[in-house]
């Protein structure tokens, strides 16, 4: 029986058998007395591409709540090391809380051997310590610097594993983003070339996906400097309203009408001073 349905042709259209799989888990576990967690939509495009000197990391600010856009101007490139930034997706105080310990703890790094760190060492310390918590930190990275070995881009991932790439994107719009990238990049590229192209695949994350919006944020980080431009273009620019939505009284006719008299006494009321001699 099994080789037969094994050799039958896949019927186009949807399936839903996971659905159904889902849904006969669900009411057990709901007849166990236990409930599924719910899953909670965060929304974010970040990215990173390396130049021919250097590395250039992008983000949006909008901050998500569910359906509720709970900050327009959020920085999500957060400080490591003079020579090194990352960029943030997913729970927002889990994202500032990893790089703020990180950061505390290649400063004392650098304090004890009295060089900058290398990329690649933080990259490690953000790995090693996703990993021990086994994705509960809801943190999804975009690690960039530039070091005694040259520039380096990093995307680590909650649970801990890490790609090092010419160019990266994570966040709900990270799709959108890695098109741009795909069709454009091309190796050696000047400042100017990489800071548009970053510029270009947080747009296409803006425009693409409703949990990314407002402004686009750039940091580029090279030998000589590190330029942190907050914002480097506002994608979405908050317009005039066209029409106007006060409507004269009477426009929607009232079908009842039903006044309830209150039978209160007046107070009298005065207002007294404070003596503050």
């Amino acid at each position: 029986m099994a080789s037969l349905t094994a050799s039958l042709t896949p019927l186009g259209g949807f399936t839903f058998e996971n659905c159904k799989r889902n849904g006969f888990l669900e009411d057990k576990a709901n007849e166990a007395g236990c409930h599924l967690p719910a899953a909670r939509k965060t929304g974010t495009t970040i990215c990173g591409v390396v130049f021919k000197d250097g590395v250039v990391l992008g983000a949006d600010t909008r901050a998500t709540e569910d359906m509720v856009v709970a900050d327009k101007n959020c920085s999500k490139i957060h400080y490591i090391s003079p020579n090194i930034y990352c960029c943030g997706a997913g729970t927002a105080a889990d994202t500032e809380m990893t790089t703020q310990i990180i950061s505390s703890n290649l400063e004392l790094h650098a304090l004890s051997t009295g060089r900058l760190p290398r990329v690649a060492t933080a990259n490690r310390m953000f790995k090693q310590m996703l990993f021990r918590y086994q994705g509960y930190i809801g943190a999804a990275l975009v690690l960039g610097g530039v070091d005694c070995k040259g520039p380096h881009l990093y995307s680590i991932y909650p649970y801990g594993s890490t790609d090092k790439l010419p160019y990266v994107t994570m966040g709900s719009g990270s799709l959108a983003a890695i098109s741009v990238f795909e069709d454009r990049f091309k190796p050696g590229m000047s400042e100017e070339e990489a800071k548009v192209l970053v510029r270009d695949a947080i747009a296409a994350g803006i425009f693409n996906d409703l949990g990314s919006g407002s402004n686009i944020d750039l940091c580029v980080i090279t030998n000589e400097k590190v330029d942190y431009i907050r914002p480097h273009d506002e994608a979405n620019k908050k317009g005039s309203r066209s029409g106007d939505y006060k409507y004269k009284r009477g426009t929607t006719a009232v079908l009842t009408k039903l006044v309830t008299p209150l039978n209160l006494d007046l107070m009298e009321e005065s207002v007294q001073t404070m003596d503050t001699s």
